[in-house]
């Protein structure tokens, strides 16, 4: 397991303390309530600190990551980004469905826009824009970091927005790439949602090739 570096700790331990938001510290509240075991707690990033690729994600599912206390943890989107990430050389297991299961991963490191589970899994436009300062300062923390993988439109904006960028200056499309004018590449992907595994709108082929070709980027070489 990566031990963080004490910034990295610190600044988790603060979001995990975190209730900014009313409405979210509300259903977390109720999900402690709900569901006793759950860690029902704002949940923090995951992976190697020295990481050169970041995978933004949105926000934590109330029974996946919510439940476990680490990203994208014991529900489908897990199972899809741990599964390739394994079959990319770059994650020590093949699926995470704890957050206390021993994994490393090598080179990424992941977040979500978001970190408390919202209610219909929609965060609003305040609870984003709380959540961004977040997300800034986790990026400071690593400059290492080449590439930035957005898993859907809300991350990519979310990003842009950290930025300073206009959202109509670069739209989001699956596969696309985005060479800001500096700090790292913005790549974008469709999140591995259950609604676009199971439609077929995100098929194993283009996750994997997409995760493919942000790692490529990130390191600049073929190794992948």
């Amino acid at each position: 397991m990566t031990i963080l570096p004490p910034e990295l700790a610190e600044l988790a331990a603060e979001v995990h303390a975190c209730c900014r938001c009313e409405r979210l510290c509300e259903y977390l509240k109720q999900s402690r309530i709900r569901y006793p075991a759950y860690w029902s707690r704002p949940v923090s990033g995951f992976g190697d600190p020295e990481a050169r690729l970041f995978i933004l994600g949105l926000a934590p599912g109330l029974h996946g990551a919510n439940q476990h206390g680490r990203v994208f943890t014991g529900d489908d989107s897990g199972r899809w980004l741990w599964g390739a990430l394994h079959e990319l050389g770059v994650c020590s297991v093949p699926n995470i469905t704890s957050g206390s299961q021993p994994a490393t991963l090598s080179g990424v490191y992941i977040g979500n826009a978001v970190r408390c589970a919202p209610p219909q899994n929609r965060p609003t436009t305040e609870e984003l824009s709380f959540c961004r300062d977040f997300l800034r300062r986790e990026l400071g923390l690593m400059p290492q970091v080449t590439v930035v993988l957005a898993l859907g439109k809300l991350a990519h904006d979310t990003y842009l927005k950290l930025r300073g960028e206009k959202l109509s200056a670069w739209n989001f499309a699956h596969g696309a790439v985005h060479r800001l004018p500096d700090g790292p590449l913005l790549m974008d992907s469709y999140h591995p949602s259950r609604q676009n595994t199971n439609t077929g709108v995100l098929t194993r082929e283009m996750w994997l090739s997409a995760l493919r070709s942000a790692l490529r980027e990130s390191v600049a070489h073929d190794e992948f």
